[in-house]
Order: C-alpha cells, then sequence, then structure tokens
C-alpha cells in the first residue's frame, strides 16, 4: 500500500479509476449474464415443452410407442396413471420413475431444475412435466434437458472479459491522458520553480491558458514571488546602503583620528619645541568632531532600527522660537504662527530645528529667515538662508549620509555629513517630508507635518 501510495498522482489516479471500472463492469456483467441465462432457460424450457407436447398428442391418439424419438432431448420418459414407465427415450431404457418433484402444483405444464436425477448423476436438468389426462387417469410426461450454466457459454463469457478488460484499459488511458494534460501547468511551473532556487531564470511560473485552479495556483505563486522579488531587491538595496554607509562612516571617522595622530606624532618628535597648549587645543576640536560624528551614528542607528518615541502635542512655533533664542552667529528672523500643533517626539523634532538651523546657519551670509505656518492639513515650517544655495541636481545628494557638497566642505570642514539626512529621517517618522524648494535666494528647507486637529 505503501508503494502504491508512493507513485505519481497520474498513476494513482489512473489506477483508481480503472479498478472503479472493473468493479463497475462485474457488477454489470453479472446482471447481463444472469438476464442473458434466464432468457437461454426460458428458450430451452419452451423447446422441451414442444416437444412433451408432441408425446401427449400420440397418447391421446393412442399410437404411442414404447421407444420414443430423442429429438435432441436429453430424455424424456412417459408414465401411465399407476406411475409404471411405459414409454422411453434409448438412453433412459428400464429406468424408474426419474423424479417426484414435479409437478407439485395443480398445472398441465410444470418446469424446474432438477439435481441428483439418478440417470444424470452429478448433473442438474431442465425438467418439463405435461400431464395427459386419460379416461384411467392422469398420465405424465417428462423431457430433460441440460441446465444452462451460469455463465451461459464460454463464447459469452470470453466476450464479458474482453469488454471488462477493453472498459478498463480505456479508462486507464482517458484518465491518465486526461490527468497528465491537467497536470501539464503544474508540471511547467514546478520546472521554473526549480529553475529559481537553482538561480536561473525571472521570479515567474508560467500561467495556463484555462481558468481554473492551477490558474489560481499560479496567479498566486507570481504575486508572491513578486513580493519576494521585490523584498529581495529591498534587502539588496538597504545591503548596498548600509556598505556605501559603512564605507562613508569608517572614512570619516578616520579623518578626525588621523589628523590627531597626525599631530600627536609631530609634538612627539621636538617636545622641548612643540606648542602643547596648541596641539591639545588642535586635538580637542579632532576630538569633538569624531564625537559629533559618533552621537549622528547612534541617533541614525536609533532611527533605522524604528527605536520608540514618547509622541506628544508639540507646539512648532513654541519650538522654533526656543531653538532660535540661542546665541548665533547669524541673524535669525522668525514668523511664526500660533496654534501650529502637530503630534511628536519634542526631541526628536528639536533636533530636526536644530540641525535645519544649524545648516542654515553654516551657509548664510547674514540673516536666516524662519516660518512656522498652517497649510490645508499640514504645519509646513521654513527656513530659508541668504547663501549660495543648492543646485537643482543636488538637492536630493544632499540627503544622502555623508554626503558634502565641494562648497559646503570648504565652508564648513568640521560637518558630519549626517545633520539633513537625520532630519529628514526624523520627518519620515512623523509621516511628514522635508526638502528643498525654489527660493529666490539662497536654499529654502521646507518641513510638513502633519498637523493635530482640535477635538
Amino acid at each position: 500500500m505503501g508503494r502504491l501510495w508512493g507513485r505519481s498522482l497520474r498513476t494513482r489516479l489512473a489506477l483508481f479509476a480503472s479498478v472503479t471500472m472493473l468493479l463497475l463492469d462485474i457488477i454489470v456483467s453479472a446482471f447481463v449474464l444472469f438476464g442473458i441465462r434466464d432468457q437461454v432457460a426460458e428458450v430451452r424450457a419452451h423447446e422441451l415443452s414442444t416437444k412433451a407436447v408432441r408425446v401427449l398428442i400420440l397418447i391421446k391418439r393412442r399410437s404411442l410407442p414404447q421407444v420414443l424419438d430423442q429429438d435432441g432431448t436429453d430424455g424424456m420418459q412417459v408414465l401411465d396413471h399407476t406411475g409404471r414407465p411405459v414409454a422411453w427415450t434409448p438412453n433412459l431404457a428400464g429406468q424408474p420413475r426419474l423424479t417426484t418433484a414435479l409437478p407439485h402444483r395443480s398445472l398441465i405444464n410444470d418446469t424446474e431444475t432438477v439435481c441428483g436425477i439418478p440417470a444424470f448423476e452429478g448433473e442438474c436438468k431442465i425438467t418439463i412435466t405435461v400431464i395427459a389426462y386419460q379416461p384411467e387417469g392422469e398420465w405424465l410426461v417428462y423431457a430433460f434437458g441440460p441446465d444452462v450454466p451460469w455463465y451461459v457459454s464460454p463464447v459469452i463469457l470470453i466476450f464479458q472479459i474482453a469488454v471488462s478488460a477493453a472498459l478498463v484499459a480505456l479508462t486507464w488511458f482517458g484518465v491518465s491522458r486526461i490527468v497528465a494534460k491537467t497536470l501539464a501547468p503544474v508540471g511547467s511551473i514546478t520546472r521554473k520553480l526549480a529553475e529559481i532556487s537553482a538561480g536561473g531564470g525571472g521570479l515567474r511560473v508560467p500561467v495556463p491558458e484555462n481558468d481554473d485552479e492551477i490558474r489560481a495556483l499560479a496567479e498566486t505563486s507570481n504575486q508572491t514571488l513578486e513580493r519576494l522579488e521585490s523584498a529581495l531587491a529591498g534587502l539588496h538595496d538597504a545591503m548596498e546602503r548600509q556598505r556605501r554607509f559603512a564605507t562613508d562612516a569608517s572614512h570619516d571617522l578616520r579623518s578626525p583620528i588621523t589628523a590627531m595622530r597626525a599631530q600627536m606624532e609631530d609634538a612627539m618628535l621636538h617636545p622641548e619645541e612643540a606648542d602643547w597648549e596648541e596641539t591639545g587645543t588642535k586635538v580637542l576640536a579632532s576630538l569633538d568632531r569624531l564625537q559629533a560624528i559618533v552621537s549622528d551614528l547612534l541617533t541614525l542607528t536609533k532611527l533605522d532600527a524604528g527605536a520608540p518615541d514618547q509622541r506628544e502635542p508639540v507646539d512648532l512655533a513654541e519650538l522654533v522660537a526656543t531653538e532660535t533664542a540661542r546665541p548665533r552667529a547669524k541673524e535669525f528672523v522668525t514668523t511664526l504662527e500660533t496654534g501650529v500643533v502637530v503630534m511628536g517626539d519634542r526631541l526628536q523634532l528639536a533636533r530636526l530645528l536644530t540641525n535645519l538651523l544649524d545648516n542654515a546657519e553654516r551657509h548664510a551670509e547674514r540673516r536666516v529667515i524662519v516660518t512656522v505656518r498652517r497649510q490645508g492639513d499640514d504645519a509646513v515650517v521654513e527656513v530659508v538662508d541668504d547663501g549660495a544655495g543648492v543646485p537643482r541636481e543636488h538637492r536630493e545628494f544632499v540627503f544622502q549620509r555623508f554626503a558634502r557638497l565641494d562648497a559646503a566642505r570648504n565652508r564648513d570642514a568640521g560637518g558630519t555629513g549626517l545633520g539633513l539626512p537625520i532630519a529628514r529621517e526624523i520627518a519620515t517618522a512623523h509621516l511628514g517630508t522635508l526638502s528643498i524648494e525654489d527660493s529666490d535666494s539662497g536654499a529654502r528647507f521646507v518641513l510638513r507635518l502633519p498637523i493635530l486637529e482640535e477635538d
């Protein structure tokens, strides 16, 4: 049984259908054979009755010979009114009354299959009894014929077996072909999945033309593979960004470390001539830069990991007023609309504004303009400086990690290149956007956040 169920689905279905057809053929053939047997037995009984009636006519005419013509029967016997045999066929000469089973009803003609007749030992015979009414009493005419076997005849049995075998073979062939044709798309899907597993071909399986369950399976598989392909592409992009990020981080971390090493080695070559106070100041500056880079990297790591924050209503005008009130080298002009409240993490939003303001201060000539207003369903914060601005083709580039334009490097060698990427990450985490838009002069950073509606 285990070997059977281990076979292919095509073989199992064909075998199941063939066995079912065989059982059905056996049942139908049995009914057919029994019906034919009854018909043949009835015909033989009728023939025997006809021959027995001929003997009856001889009795009526008083011309009954003692030895009867066998006339194609297995034998005939005539009994007078006393039950004594008075006529017989040659094969039954000298035999006593052969049976008392018939007649057992008040019928002129009676028919029954009788077994165990002494003259026909080991055989069953169709027995016909005809009653001849004579003046002295009832005479009996027995006619015996061959019984019809259950298979009727070898020819009919062979024909039934041949028909059953043909139907079973046809069933096996038909079911096998239908199942093979039905499962052909499954085979194509399996081969394609095997190619995909081996790393060849695109992440799609063939879709059959028929609108059936297999087509639904193929379409669902393609949808799953499409999502998998997108996930793999996203993972590849993430890994590529991570690789670039690690490379850039290594480069930017190496710079202050290299500077400190060079400063210390230079001082130690001539310790008696070195200005240790100046050397310490330079080393502290490099350490400040190193600390700023590490701090920004830690912030980005938390943002990438989706670290939980504490959301609360934050008034952007109040937050901007607090951040711009600190002593700064450039002039800050603010236009603040009251009641512009968003739901967010106050510390993260403060870090976002600080990064924008510090960036604007580094690149401004004299003045930075900060505006807070409500625009539809958004809270908008604009930070505009009067510096050189950002070329249109570089407006997305500056939001990449460690991306710094040449002008920015010359103007501020101590920057980490992570301020604007951190600001955009915070804006995205708050379901907002941060972009650079057109301005008459300088760079115009625009922050949009969903506004908190009052109940």
